[in-house]
Order: C-alpha cells, then sequence, then structure tokens
C-alpha cells in the first residue's frame, strides 16, 4: 500500500432547476434498458457487440442499489450506463484522471468528460466525479463500495508505474464481500513485460498477480469479451485495431474484420474477514 491517504471529497454535478427524473426511473429498470436507452452515443451503442455490456455487467453481479465506482472511465462509454442504472437507489462514481497532475491530456479529457456529464442531468445528475492518480491523488470512497469496475485500463498503469497502488487502491475502496471487476485486453502467456507496456495487452496472469498481492481472490474468469481473431500481435500494438485503427487506411479492412481486441474478463473479491 501507498502512503497517500484517499481524500474523501468529491465534485458533485450540479442538478438543474427543471431536474426531471431519467426515463428509466421507477419503469422496467434493467441493464438491458439501460444500454437500449436513447441518450448513448451512436458512436458508443455501435461497439455492443464487442463490448457486451448487458453479459458483462451481469457476470459482474451489477445490482440498481449497489455504490458503483468505475476507474478512469475515459469517455464515459459505460458510464453512460452505469450512471443511469444505478440512479434511483445507489450511486456511480466516475473515478477519472486528475485535472492538476500536470499532464495536458488528463486535464483535456478529465475536462471532457466533466462536461458531458454537466450536459446532461437526466442522466448524470446523481453521479459523483473524482479523480485517480495514485499515490498522489486518490479522491473517491473508502471501504464503502460495492463494486469497483474497470475496463482496458491495467496496460495504462503498467505503464504510468502505480499498476500495484491503483489494484491496492481498489481494495481500500471496497467493502468485504464487494467485486472488483476487470476487463483488460489479453496478451498470450509468456508475454514479456516490456511487450505487454508497448502493447497494450496484459496477461491474464499478471492481472491475477497484481490482483492477488493487494488482497483479492479470483471468483470467475470469462470468455464473454474474447475474440479469437485477435493475434495480440500488430504493428501498434492494440490500437491498430478498431475503433482506434491507429495504421489508417493500411489494411484497415483486414483489422476491421478482426474487430475489437480480445479480451479477458475477471471477477474478484474482497474477502470477508
Amino acid at each position: 500500500m501507498f502512503a497517500a491517504k484517499p481524500i474523501i471529497s468529491s465534485l458533485v454535478l450540479a442538478l438543474s432547476a427543471g431536474f426531471s427524473a431519467y426515463s428509466l426511473s421507477h419503469a422496467d429498470h434493467s441493464i438491458e434498458k439501460a444500454v437500449a436507452a436513447d441518450h448513448r452515443a451512436e458512436k458508443n451503442s455501435s461497439r455492443d457487440e464487442f463490448r457486451n455490456p448487458v453479459s458483462t455487467l451481469e457476470f459482474f453481479e451489477l445490482a440498481e442499489d449497489q455504490t458503483v465506482v468505475e476507474i478512469w472511465p475515459g469517455g464515459g462509454w459505460y458510464a453512460e450506463i452505469l450512471a443511469p442504472y444505478v440512479m434511483d437507489k445507489g450511486q456511480y462514481y466516475a473515478a477519472h484522471f486528475d485535472p492538476n497532475a500536470g499532464i495536458d491530456f488528463y486535464t483535456r479529457y478529465q475536462k471532457k468528460f466533466a462536461e458531458k456529464m454537466a450536459a446532461n442531468p437526466n442522466v448524470y445528475g446523481k453521479a459523483k466525479l473524482t479523480a485517480f492518480y495514485p499515490p498522489n491523488k486518490v479522491n473517491t470512497v473508502k471501504g464503502s463500495a460495492d463494486r469497483v469496475l474497470t475496463f482496458r485500463n491495467v496496460h495504462n498503469w503498467m505503464k504510468s508505474g502505480f499498476a500495484q497502488e491503483a489494484f491496492d487502491e481498489f481494495y481500500t475502496m471496497l467493502k468485504p464481500g464487494g467485486l472488483l471487476g476487470v476487463v483488460e485486453h489479453r496478451a498470450k502467456k509468456g508475454t514479456d513485460l516490456d511487450t505487454m507496456i508497448k502493447s497494450g495487452y496484459v496477461t491474464e496472469l499478471k492481472v491475477i498477480e497484481f490482483a492477488e498481492k493487494a488482497g483479492f481472490k479470483l471468483v470467475a474468469a470469462s470468455e464473454i469479451n474474447s475474440n479469437p481473431k485477435d493475434s495480440a500481435d500488430h504493428p501498434k500494438g492494440v490500437w491498430t485495431l478498431p475503433p482506434r485503427l491507429a495504421l489508417g487506411d493500411e489494411k484497415r479492412e483486414h483489422y476491421l474484420a478482426i474487430g475489437e481486441s480480445d479480451r479477458m474478463t475477471l471477477k474478484f473479491v474482497k474477502p470477508v474477514q
């Protein structure tokens, strides 16, 4: 564990004076309905065939009355589903980049995400935006989360040198019996550390190692997000594949035919002492 203490303070997005209930409220409040809701951006919902949000969130045993922390939600792909799903009975925390970390990319992306949330209070009005950049800034819940979820981020923490600290903090966030859900690009067994960092693909063994060292126990692994077409060996790593298509028009149809990356889907529990 690192020494920095989490600061329990959050930017609660202001509700508009004329706040109206989200369309799923007091209705059929299933994960399926949240995924099918019309507020989702088309560019995001078009990725459902590769990211399988309904099956993935059911595997993580998500329920509408839970406190859910999403780590580094990026542009808000899963936030569009999670925030409204737990709006009535639970709480959604978006633990995003620290805008004060002195990293331009972090500042720009966090600002864009905050604007996305503020622009749609019917969906994000009760969500809380926090910062996650261990060990310098861990501004979120401590010991009260039911779920900590993260999607395609482990390689970023490895590159930044704080992957173990990140998993340690996930353990701190969760209540005993709480679950950690991880989706990550999957490297072939035996892939070395440098290749993982450069390619964006991480071995399942490495993710499990981070989690178990933090105190978690592996509950189950799923092939929900697997893609046997993906060799995990591309000129520009995982970013060669859609949606990034880092090579532009070069072999574009080939990479589109492969689809998004092969991914592990792992579920861990914080043991009850």
